[in-house]
């Protein structure tokens, strides 16, 4: 039998390493589906399309190849979308396919008629409708290439007789489809910053995901420059929590001896970061920034030098040029201020804290504990996200995946599901607030339909938790009818879908519950019963944000009061 236009994709797809498409099968997609039927390529049913959109960004997120979701014609391509923003705001490479009715029937307001290359304008960095069988192998090695170049989502609109016709020519050069290479920065400006590095008493070192893979040269460079090494959420990964070089976080997901050591250095030199909160950030101008993408550079803080290059040979190459440090009482004073915001962390994470309720930190802290040493954990947006970020200790071989830059609730799943899919005899968790959980609680039925093992931690507080924080930092009383609601049995969910639930509503409950759900064949649920009155610690407080959150309370005591 000839090849189609579908088979010739699928083929291609093979062999630049995709191992999965995930999607919602339909009409136009059957011509694709069936190519897949026939590959090497396991087709993963979701139950709606954002989890396919989202699995495959997690996968690409952690690995750094494509991955390919699809989406049949109207509204189960427009469904993708929103999950797509993950791949585009993370920069991860996705190849998003978008199923169509006959070209025959364009142009005539036909049942779920959209313009899908307007629709995923946005979300793509390239979108393209293949027209004819001719045009097939250019578009597809374009759309791959741009999905590496970026990286970000490239986007195909397939109707659905071009995808049955007869195959065209070759797509040819597929050795040029690849994640892009590194690079380092140029002589000179290695030259610059080592003058500007050897003119300051004290360097702080900030890594951020960028630095994937460089963790054996911070060290050297922290050990030669005495200089604190600290870090961006994603960048938390890259080392364990208890390497001395390691400080923590900046920000809300941080620690006070970060924002007190960046503040008060005289020079600090941002790696493959661009952290978007610059009143964590220090407005002197003593900030060296290196990154691959020039349009990043100098936007977050008032900058100093920035160099376009990658951190692993950049690293290598100013080794080779900065001189070394002697005096080590600024690294020692933040090592000093960092153990002590630790014995702050451990006490909140506690289980004996209270008798009779479960602290959120807690759920955090056990998760870390029982993961495996190459444990992925994948975070959802939230409150939750500042629990597990900050009281989960990872051992430095362990990843964190989340929606860092697009900061959109209910993707913990998706993407764990997609992350799962590579490897199935790997631990995955995700850890979800129930609102997160509760938007795309069908994906959990797409874990047990493919045997994904995901390990699911709910933590359950009845609320969209940081909606209240958010509200009393501006000095607005939260709207509790809008931000409070019911909960199902999670665990009791989890079996009636076929997979394993656990229930844990006192402290004394919690180790149990999540030891046995890490433990169980398949996925699994752990519905933790969470104080919904916690509050995350706050590195660092403008007055006038505290003043809001008092306004705030008062607001709320009079309230309740009077009833208005």
């Amino acid at each position: 039998m000839a090849q189609t236009v579908a088979g010739q994709l699928v083929g291609v797809l093979e062999q630049v390493g995709v191992k999965q498409v995930f999607g919602l099968i339909g009409d136009s997609l059957n011509p694709l589906a069936d190519a897949v039927r026939r590959s090497q390529i396991e087709w993963i049913g979701v139950r709606h399309e954002e989890g396919a959109a989202l699995a495959a960004a997690g996968q690409a997120k952690l690995t750094g190849r494509l991955a390919v979701c699809a989406g049949t014609t109207g509204p189960g391509s427009n469904h993708l979308v929103a999950g797509l923003y993950e791949a585009s705001r993370d920069h991860a490479p996705v190849l998003a396919l978008s199923g169509d009715m006959p070209r025959k029937m364009h142009g005539t307001d036909f049942i779920q008629t959209t313009e899908p290359d307007l629709l995923f304008r946005d979300v793509s960095l390239y979108t393209e409708t293949i027209s004819t069988a001719a045009q097939a192998p250019a578009v597809i090695h374009q759309a791959i290439a741009a999905a590496y170049a970026g990286p970000g989502v490239a986007h195909l609109t397939l109707p659905q007789d071009v995808l049955a016709a007869k195959a065209e020519g070759v797509v040819s050069s597929l050795a040029t489809l690849r994640p892009r290479s590194e690079f380092p920065a140029t002589t000179g400006d290695i030259a610059q910053i080592a003058q500007r590095i050897d003119r300051a008493n004290s360097v702080v070192i900030m890594c951020g995901a960028g630095c994937r893979d460089a963790a054996d040269a911070l060290r050297a460079l922290s050990d030669r420059l005495k200089a604190p090494l600290v870090h961006t959420v994603r960048g938390k990964e890259l080392m364990a929590y208890d390497d001395p070089h390691w400080m923590g976080g900046l920000g809300m997901i941080g620690t006070k001896a970060v924002y007190n050591a960046v503040q008060h250095c005289d020079l600090l030199l941002m790696i493959g970061t661009d952290y978007p909160y610059s009143n964590f950030l220090p407005n002197r101008g003593n900030v060296i920034q290196i990154d691959e993408r020039p349009q990043v550079l100098g936007r977050r803080a008032p900058t100093a030098l920035g160099v376009t290059g990658s951190a692993r040979p950049t690293l290598k190459l100013l080794l080779e040029r900065v001189s070394p440090k002697t005096d080590g009482r600024f690294f020692d004073k933040v090592t000093h201020e960092r153990e002590r915001w630790d014995e702050m962390l451990d006490k909140q994470a506690d289980l004996a804290r209270s008798k009779d309720r479960i602290h959120p930190q807690a759920v955090a802290r056990v998760v870390s504990n029982a993961a495996r040493r190459d444990a992925i954990f994948v975070l959802d947006t939230g409150l939750n996200t500042l629990w597990s970020a900050n009281w989960i200790r990872q051992t430095g071989s362990q990843a964190i995946i989340g929606s860092f830059n697009n900061a959109a609730v209910g993707t913990a799943l998706g993407q764990a599901n997609g992350v799962q899919a590579l490897d199935r005899s790997r631990q995955v968790i995700a850890l979800t607030g129930d609102g997160g959980f509760n938007m795309l609680m069908s994906e959990f039925m797409t874990a047990v339909h493919h045997g994904l093992p995901v390990k699911v931690i709910v933590y359950n507080n009845s609320a969209l938790g940081l909606i209240t924080l958010e509200a009393e930092s501006v000095g607005i009383v939260p709207f509790r009818e809008a931000i409070e609601f019911p909960n199902p049995d999670f665990a009791g969910l989890a079996r009636a879908c076929g997979g394993h639930g656990f229930t844990a509503r006192e402290p004394g409950q919690l180790r149990a519950a999540v030891s046995e759900a890490l433990a169980v064949d398949g996925p699994a649920i752990v519905d933790a019963v969470v104080a919904a009155d916690e509050m995350p610690n706050m590195p660092h407080v403008e007055l006038e944000q505290i003043g809001h959150y008092a306004v705030a309370k008062i607001k709320e005591a009079v309230l309740a009061v009077t009833g208005g």
